[in-house]
């Protein structure tokens, strides 16, 4: 392993790059402040126009292919093993903290015995960060030891790096053979023509307070005038309102657009730790005691079906 380098494997759909890789790499760029290594990895199945992408990244020294019909489905367990495969050269392996880095992070540090440290805010030193807990009310710091590390990083929390002229090096890697552990059988994706949740600008969600699947229409309707995602608490996805990738929250996304727009949710402390980095939060509930109220800029208090039609005909 060399002293300092850091790996950063790439989140993608084996055609585009997601949102969360360039915060992840902006992260990684700190941590190295200008010396060591900055590589990604790409594990897919006929990624070649991802590892093109990911090799125009400003930082990125070089780009890792692995490509192989086994990661075709971007299994946890085949991931993992592609990752271990390169990872003795790293001192540093970075995930994002959205679903894909949670579920391939804890495999990959447990495989390698190291430890793992989520939902880095804030870098302080290559071996120091910063990570919220108990739910977003306190700040944490921690110091790895000096070892081998798996960090997730939280994207809310750094700015996108963007693409640049320079072209790193594109390496193929071959791993010997994979041994998976799980078979995808079938496979429900929700298809959304909106901005995707967890890097839109303008966020709007609804809760309970909606009621039933077919008023979130109400909320849809603002959300594509706005060029806004569509979002909702858990409580309206437990309920079946909304499929559960629209979940905002501790135990769903983390956002921080320019404007959240918070309708029909009651506030739990939960919903709270997954927007309230957001620039500008409004509220909208008839309760004027909800919780959500506590961390919104602007709040209006009042019947939500009187009111987002109201909005709804201004934007008109």
């Amino acid at each position: 392993m060399s002293q300092l380098s850091v790996l950063v494997v790439v989140e993608h759909d084996n055609q585009t790059i997601k949102s969360s890789t360039y915060h992840s790499v902006n992260a990684a760029t700190q941590i190295l402040s200008g010396q060591g290594q900055l590589h990604l990895l790409v594990a897919g199945s006929e990624c070649a126009k991802v590892a093109e992408q990911a090799a125009t990244i400003d930082g990125v020294g070089k780009v890792i292919v692995i490509d192989s019909h086994e990661l075709q489905h971007q299994l946890a367990e085949t991931i993992t093993e592609a990752v271990i495969a390169v990872a003795k050269d790293y001192s540093h392996i970075l995930f994002p903290a959205t679903t894909y880095g949670k579920n391939i992070a804890p495999r990959v540090a447990a495989t390698l015995g190291i430890a793992q440290i989520s939902d880095i805010t804030e870098v302080i030193d290559t071996q120091t960060y910063v990570r919220p807990i108990y739910a977003g009310n306190a700040l944490a710091t921690v110091q790895n030891n000096g070892q081998q590390v798996v960090l997730t990083i939280r994207s809310s929390a750094f700015p996108a790096t963007s693409h640049s002229q320079n072209k790193a090096v594109i390496e193929n890697y071959t791993v010997g053979q994979f041994n998976p552990l799980s078979q995808l059988k079938s496979q429900s994706l929700t298809q959304v023509s909106r901005a995707e949740l967890s890097s839109a600008k303008i966020v709007i969600s609804g809760g309970r307070g909606l009621s039933s699947g077919e008023n979130f229409a109400l909320i849809e309707t603002i959300a594509d005038k706005l060029g806004a995602a569509v979002g909702a608490s858990r409580a309206a996805v437990d309920a079946g309102y909304v499929p559960n990738d629209y979940q905002v929250g501790q135990t769903g996304k983390i956002v921080a657009p320019d404007l959240y727009i918070a309708v029909g949710i009651s506030g739990a402390i939960q919903h709270i730790a997954g927007m309230k980095e957001s620039k500008v939060i409004v509220a909208i509930n008839s309760d004027p005691e909800a919780p959500i109220f506590q961390v919104a800029d602007y709040g209006i208090v009042g019947d939500l079906f009187e009111i987002l039609p109201e909005f709804d005909k201004a934007l008109a």
